[in-house]
């Protein structure tokens, strides 16, 4: 059977036929091709990552959980939106209901951020945020596909000045903002996109690290205070 691909190309389809259960053809693109080998390419590689986010998990459910402490989050234009979908994440819940957790995405905050921005300039928006809101002991993970925005390197040199944890997801190593963080998950890939993606797998999955981590780090809490 022939028809006309989205380009305007002829493409031939094998006809299915009836029998029960066959599987319908599969319609590619080169675009979707493309986009989907990029990300498969690089997933690979970022499944080294899978320690660090489980170590990530742990110690934010240490700190939101236990401790009382706080994560602040930012990031710019697409970034920030993840940013967002992290503290969304912590503040409500991934699947199943548990305490809500403290999280803060720096950017959500207009009216400080537009007056930040007006009066000490658009690189130290987050970093005045930083000092007011984060507190020693605390998490700031700053995102950025580059790895090269001053208004985050500027955030991170406050976090570390002042005791947070700093993370950083970016891309490939070596970046400037992975240089001022206490520990990075750098996605190896030239592509913007591909490196936002995997962001989001990287937030998704921490996530999941910290419910998965919930029970032990309450009951380690729960048995010290016990101990004499």
């Amino acid at each position: 059977m022939n028809t006309m691909s989205d380009t305007g190309t002829q493409v031939s389809i094998p006809t299915v036929g009836t029998v029960r259960g066959a599987v319908p053809p599969v319609l590619t693109h080169p675009t979707t091709d493309a986009h989907l080998r990029a990300l498969g390419a690089a997933m690979v590689a970022f499944r080294a990552h899978g320690a660090r986010l489980a170590r990530w998990g742990t110690h934010v459910t240490e700190v939101l959980a236990v401790q009382g402490g706080r994560l602040l989050t930012a990031g710019n234009g697409g970034s920030a939106a993840q940013a967002q979908h992290l503290a969304a994440e912590l503040v409500g819940k991934l699947r199943q209901d548990r305490r809500p957790m403290s999280a803060l995405a720096l950017h959500a905050e207009t009216s400080s951020l537009t007056a930040i921005a007006n009066d000490y300039g658009y690189e130290r928006v987050y970093a005045r945020e930083v000092q007011a809101h984060g507190r020693p002991g605390d998490i700031l993970l700053l995102m950025s596909t580059s790895g090269a925005s001053a208004n985050l390197r500027a955030a991170a040199g406050v976090g570390r000045a002042l005791g947070l944890t700093v993370w950083g997801l970016t891309g490939p190593l070596p970046n400037p903002l992975a240089a001022c963080c206490d520990d990075v998950l750098a996605v190896e890939s030239d592509d913007n996109q591909t490196i936002q993606e995997l962001h989001l797998v990287a937030i998704h999955l921490l996530c999941e690290h910290v419910d998965a981590a919930l029970p032990g780090v309450m009951a380690g809490a729960w048995q010290s205070r016990r101990e004499p």
